[in-house]
């Protein structure tokens, strides 16, 4: 399918609000992910996200993750993959916010491994990514060993070791359940100089699966700011997952 075609055609019935009118820009292949999510009480994230922002809840509850990943298949719209950018690992650390009434995720973290990748993140899509020296390694058995540390120059050392896996099969998460609220987001937010930026992204319902993991090291919130608790994580899979994003986009007023 072309680029010119895909907006026109893409299955928008699940997401909340409508599809941008603007053409996306850039599409991505997210694989072999876990969502590693912890309860936090609210006021020990509200200081640390921007005050223009409102800090989203479930049942009373604020929410952190730690997501490792692969990526692959970057390309910007009518543009071929750029050689030695169209794949590495990023692993972010997440919140969950919403402005306007768009539910939306707010980052802390984005950590990769490719300089390009993240210069022009920084740059043009003005997210705290920094660079770190990632491994990710499958056994045939569907395993996921992953490993990362934190290289950027003067960022917060943060570190992530752990092995995981699915167990469970794919599912789509049900409506008003914890598990929908906290992956089907279709924005991100950003805040400069007071104003609000939001980048909408398009992807499929998310085909999750209930996941095990060993966390050995996990320095990812702690460098944010956030104590995590000792509990274990509710933990979720997915193994492939095709998604759109634009441009950022201020919104119309302040706060």
């Amino acid at each position: 399918m072309e680029d010119s075609d895909m907006t026109r055609d893409l299955d928008a019935d699940h997401r909340p609000w409508p599809l941008p009118q603007r053409p996306w820009v850039m599409k991505q292949t997210w694989d072999r992910l876990l969502f590693a999510h912890w309860p936090v009480r609210p006021d020990e994230l509200r200081d640390l996200i921007p005050r223009e922002l409102t800090l989203d809840t479930f049942d009373g509850a604020a929410w952190v993750a730690v997501v490792p990943f692969g990526m692959s298949g970057i390309r910007l719209r009518g543009l071929p993959p750029i050689p030695g950018t169209a794949a590495f690992p990023e692993i972010n650390v997440r919140t969950y916010v919403a402005h306007q009434g768009k539910p939306g995720v707010y980052f802390f973290s984005l950590d990769a491994t490719n300089p390009v990748a993240v210069a022009s993140a920084r740059r043009f899509f003005r997210l705290p990514y920094v660079r770190a020296d990632i491994s990710v390694d499958s056994t045939a058995e569907g395993v996921v060993h992953y490993r990362s540390r934190r290289t950027h120059r003067n960022a917060a050392p943060a570190e992530f070791v752990a092995w995981y896996a699915p167990v469970s099969e794919p599912f789509r998460a049900a409506a008003g359940s914890l598990e929908r609220w906290l992956t089907e987001r279709y924005a991100l937010y950003t805040v400069r100089r007071g104003d609000v930026y939001r980048g909408d992204i398009h992807h499929d319902p998310w085909p999750l699966q209930l996941a095990q993991a060993d966390i050995r090291t996990n320095t990812m919130a702690a460098a944010a700011g956030i104590a995590l608790s000792d509990a274990p994580p509710l933990l979720h899979y997915a193994h492939k997952l095709d998604v759109l994003l634009w441009t950022l986009e201020k919104t119309l007023e302040k706060g």
